[in-house]
């Protein structure tokens, strides 16, 4: 496998804060005094992106959080407590991202998201430090060297091992071929490179891979030279409307060729009338079943969605956001009685079978450095399809995505 690299010259409003305690109360064990912890609350931080790329991402994830919480709440919480979120918009900034987490570390017992590679690395010390349960929203295998990380899935690098894959079995791609990869520059486009470099090395591919920068909107070069490198597929970590700019411009070049893509490539503002039919061929990768998925659980989710009457798009962030719910309401129900940032991290240990009802697959926790799992599901972009994607079969998962070694894997 050879891979040429090219570099293209081709990132805050705030939502109105869920009010919080910040009195805390005693552990029922250690007799520790528990941020975020009260006789009638459990606060959950939440660092997320509401105003910079990954708007929509931010936004659902947030929604099926709240849908998750008032159901749970509803139900008499856990633990005896009601659970309130207390939101903050970092608008995908690592700087504003560092403050917020400041702001709210008294508040709070963990983080129920952290949106953003770039964030998370900046704060990874701290986590450590401050021993902060934090379920991050980027899925970048790197970040799994930090026990304090949760990534409630499967990883970049392994999604594009898995999508890349499914494009093999399809008959899309063919072994000895050339395949394009654009990358955004950073971790999340690292990760996701190491995917693409491992399946290569499988299969006899040339890997044409393009780094753009979160600045860069228009890849007419980018695609350019990967139509004159007579790619079969192209492969994309990228920001979705870079996502837009690629198909688009590969449809106006004649370049016809699938393409694939990590899960936060995509959002349904991407999809129109007008670019339906440029983004007929792209496949989505990731953990979370699609907003209109026939999975029971996340039709559920979605009658709860359409409920709250939001102006908003639908997308796939919202069953996403409340399959994170449930996983931290599992931690917290196997930690009632210690409720300190030490009992998390000890019910964390224990989780070998973590499940949210195939809103995402079935998670094992337990072992530092690796994916908590390897099955995706694949959607292709849909214009009929509320939140744009249709899902296409069953959880999946590739013999390359099984064989795969994470960079942190133990």
């Amino acid at each position: 496998m050879k891979t040429r690299r090219l570099l293209a010259t081709a990132a805050v409003a705030t939502l109105a804060l869920t009010a919080c305690s910040s009195k805390s109360t005693d552990s029922a064990e250690g007799g520790a005094a528990a941020p975020g912890v009260t006789d009638d609350t459990i606060s959950l931080g939440v660092l997320t992106d509401q105003s910079g790329p990954f708007i929509q991402l931010g936004t659902g994830t947030v929604d099926g959080h709240q849908i998750w919480a008032d159901e749970v709440n509803a139900a008499g919480g856990i633990c005896g407590r009601q659970i309130e979120l207390v939101v903050r918009d970092h608008g995908y900034q690592a700087d504003a991202g560092v403050l917020a987490y400041q702001e709210l570390l008294p508040e709070v017992l963990g983080f129920m998201q952290i949106l953003g590679s770039p964030v998370i690395a900046a704060l990874d010390q701290q986590l450590i430090d401050n021993e902060t349960t934090s379920v991050a929203l980027s899925w970048s295998s790197f970040l799994l060297k930090n026990p304090y990380v949760v990534i409630p899935g499967t990883t970049y690098d392994v999604e594009m091992v898995n999508g890349l894959s499914y494009l093999l079995e399809q008959g899309e791609i063919a072994e000895g071929d050339t395949v394009g990869f654009v990358y955004l520059e950073g971790e999340y486009g690292e990760n996701g490179l190491l995917g693409a470099e491992y399946f290569a090395e499988q299969h006899d591919i040339t890997l044409e891979a393009v780094k753009v920068l979160p600045t860069d909107t228009d890849l007419r070069n980018v695609v350019t030279g990967l139509r004159g490198a007579d790619v079969s597929a192209i492969g994309l970590t990228t920001t979705p409307s870079q996502t837009l700019s690629v198909a688009t411009v590969a449809a106006q070049l004649g370049l016809d060729v699938p393409l694939v893509g990590n899960n936060p490539t995509f959002a349904p503002a991407i999809l129109t009338e007008d670019t339906a039919a440029a983004l007929e061929n792209y496949y989505l990768v990731g953990s979370a079943t699609p907003y209109s998925s026939d999975v029971p659980k996340a039709a559920e989710v979605a009658t709860a969605y359409e409920e709250l009457g939001k102006s908003e798009p639908a997308n796939a962030g919202i069953p996403y956001g409340y399959a994170i719910g449930e996983i931290w309401g599992q931690v917290l129900e196997a930690s009632c009685d210690d409720l300190t940032r030490s009992g998390i991290q000890d019910a964390l240990a224990s989780s070998t079978d973590v499940t949210t009802d195939e809103l995402v697959a079935d998670l094992d926790l337990t072992s530092p450095g690796s994916p908590a799992t390897r099955e995706v599901y694949i959607a292709t972009a849909d214009i009929d399809a509320e939140g744009g994607l249709t899902q296409q079969g069953d959880l999946f998962t590739s013999p390359d995505a099984e064989s795969y070694v994470a960079p942190e894997e133990q």
